[in-house]
């Protein structure tokens, strides 16, 4: 039976309010910020729980990445600009990688963050960081929006803070390649990822094995709820339950859900939720990440409901005014969703089920990585 955990801590940080990406980025839409003002105007979120990101030091962040990488990082955000050899190099300055105001001071916030989390997870206990999720940051360079690695990070302060088994669960649309390619050679380290088959960045096949860590798990299209409490109930929940893990990292991605414009997938917010649900107590430390999510009522929707799971609250069938407020004042521009939203974001949390028939594809994979373990 899943034992109690303490009451959660939310790590937050007013930087993400109005750092952006660039104006017609992806991640020009505000996330953690709403995350924020939602679960303040539902009450969820006193001032006893919620502690403000550290920013990580360029030293902090040499455990993965390397430190001419760092240092690369550091010197774009202060002139604003790269040379051509740093854009082939560290590929920043591109298209997904932008140069931008807080190039580094924004991901090293996130990953200040994730490193906090490990330490203050040390005894135990539950910590939401919806800034964190940036899985597919290298060594060396950006890759895929991702600037630093913080998951890797968040996975290295767990063990020096006393974790030896760590299991890494990624339900995020894309598969989380920088973490695989952490750990892929760590028997001490699961790493369970389920992402959209085909989608960038086109790694994470269903035959990886790593060390006999790994399992990958590549979902067709319209992926459905059904389909996902297959996949919960008949390979993550399992996979944790095997591994016997002293702490768990779960990367909650909302471009996962139909809503999102980055993904193909079919699935509402209560898939996500049932997860965080079905892993809570299953490992004395539990820290859940952010991730994707390009649909700014979506995502902020999303993670509030996981900060709603991980306290137990109760999810209103109707939210009150002032959380409608806040919904009612995201803009989502370049989009048709942000032309025509659905009136239902901006009055509920709880997404209307998703289901439909579970493919036999899906459960023949699902049954192909429960056999490894």
């Amino acid at each position: 039976m899943n034992a109690p955990l303490p009451s959660p801590l939310f790590i937050g940080h007013e930087i993400y309010r109005a750092s952006t990406y660039g104006r017609w980025h992806p991640l020009r839409v505000p996330r953690v910020s709403t995350v924020m003002d939602l679960s303040r105007a539902l009450g969820w979120l006193p001032r006893s729980v919620y502690l403000t990101s550290p920013r990580a030091k360029p030293a902090a962040l040499t455990g993965w990445h390397t430190p001419d990488y760092v240092a690369a990082l550091v010197q774009a955000e202060a002139e604003q600009a790269v040379t051509d050899a740093v854009r082939a190099r560290h590929h920043l300055g591109t298209p997904s990688n932008p140069v931008f105001p807080e190039m580094y001071r924004r991901p090293a916030t996130a990953a200040g963050g994730s490193l906090l989390a490990g330490e203050l997870l040390a005894g135990g206990g539950v910590v939401f960081h919806p800034a964190g999720g940036t899985h597919h940051g290298m060594p060396d360079r950006a890759s895929g929006f991702c600037f630093l690695n913080d998951p890797v990070l968040a996975i290295r302060s767990l063990r020096a803070n006393g974790a030896a088994r760590i299991a890494y669960i990624d339900i995020d649309a894309h598969h989380g390649d920088g973490v695989e390619r952490a750990f892929a050679d760590d028997p001490d380290t699961l790493v369970l990822s389920v992402h959209e088959s085909g989608l960038w960045p086109r790694t994470g096949a269903l035959e990886d094995e790593g060390a006999g860590n790994v399992f990958n798990l590549p979902v067709p299209r319209l992926l459905n709820d059904d389909e996902m409490a297959l996949i919960r109930d008949g390979l993550i929940l399992p996979a944790v339950a095997a591994f016997q893990p002293d702490a768990l990292v779960l990367q909650c991605g909302a471009d996962a859900v139909a809503d999102d414009p980055q993904s193909h997938l079919s699935l509402s917010n209560n898939a996500h939720w049932q997860i965080v649900a079905g892993l809570m107590g299953m490992a004395p430390r539990l820290l859940v990440l952010g991730g994707g999510g390009y649909n700014p009522w979506s995502a902020g929707r999303l993670w509030t409901g996981v900060w709603a799971t991980l306290n137990r609250h109760a999810i209103p069938p109707v939210l009150p005014e002032a959380a409608q407020q806040v919904l009612r004042g995201l803009v989502f521009q370049g989009n048709a969703r942000g032309r025509n939203p659905d009136p239902a974001w901006f009055t509920t949390l709880r997404d209307a089920p998703r289901g439909g028939p579970v493919r036999d594809s899906v459960r023949a994979d699902v049954a192909r990585l429960a056999a490894r373990f």
